[in-house]
């Protein structure tokens, strides 16, 4: 009985895996086509794989640029929220105060609120900051949104270090601040991996936040870029899709690099010690 619910739990999750991968087969090969064969039949083999898709695509994209704009609001965004979070976490979870109590029910809500309720009032104050045109200013709002789930995600794998640990630390004349970035923040590894690739993937991916801060066509991040690709009366199909597997490579290498840790880190954090 045992083996046959094994059997079973393999064919679906192998029917999972199929129904997720396929978007991902349309679109690679579908890239290799030209227009008139990708709007003929979009399921079939290419019948001629055409690489001078990727060309064009890679340069009416000014695909350097805008990879260069991407990576500097991914990593900046990315090192900000770590930083910040973990310190935070870190404060929260080992001083319960009062004021601590109501800073958690201030993070909670940024989990809470869409995104669209404070779009408006956002963009007026990046704009009374000068914010506006600003790779600075997309990293400063990811900041700001990406800490809420990251503090929480901290806070669970904090809880499971001892506490002793750390007093031993402070009984050999550490201070707090030594304690935290050589002892505590190096035993993160695991769930700071978790939520780099995490918030990676929502960085890299955005296109609604940078839409609205970014409108000089030399700051454009690549989701904005390929959004040139559709019009009101045109739809460059032939070389949207290849921009999108150039956009979507990335990506997949940094969740390849990472596996092995975002699991680790989920379940570390998911369980108080």
């Amino acid at each position: 009985m045992k083996t046959k619910y094994k059997t079973l739990l393999s064919v679906l999750i192998g029917f999972c895996v199929v129904l997720f991968l396929i978007p991902f087969y349309l679109v690679l090969i579908n890239s290799f086509k030209d227009n008139a064969e990708l709007l003929t039949n979009i399921l079939s083999w290419p019948k001629r794989f055409i690489l001078d898709n990727y060309q064009r695509a890679f340069s009416q994209l000014n695909y350097t640029k805008v990879f260069i704009n991407s990576l500097i609001v991914t990593i900046g965004s990315n090192a900000g929220v770590t930083v910040f979070s973990a310190m935070a976490a870190y404060r929260l979870e080992r001083y319960p105060t009062r004021m601590n109590k109501v800073i958690k029910l201030v993070l909670l809500s940024g989990l809470i609120i869409p995104f669209q309720v404070i779009m408006i009032p956002l963009m007026k104050v990046l704009k009374s900051i000068h914010l506006i045109n600003s790779l600075f200013g997309v990293i400063l709002t990811y900041w700001g949104m990406g800490i809420a789930f990251t503090v929480f995600l901290f806070r669970g794998f904090i809880s499971s270090i001892p506490k002793e640990v750390e007093e031993a630390a402070f009984i050999d004349g550490s201070s707090l601040m030594y304690m935290f970035w050589k002892i505590v923040f190096p035993l993160l590894k695991p769930v700071i991996f978790t939520a780099v690739t995490i918030n990676t993937f929502w960085f890299w991916n955005d296109f609604l936040l940078p839409q609205l801060i970014l409108s000089k066509k030399e700051l454009q991040t690549i989701p904005i870029a390929i959004n040139a690709f559709f019009g009101q009366y045109v739809m460059k199909w032939d070389l949207a899709l290849p921009a999108l597997v150039m956009a979507i490579i990335p990506a997949v290498v940094v969740f390849i690099c990472f596996q092995k840790y975002i699991v680790e880190g989920m379940v570390s954090g998911a369980v108080k010690g």
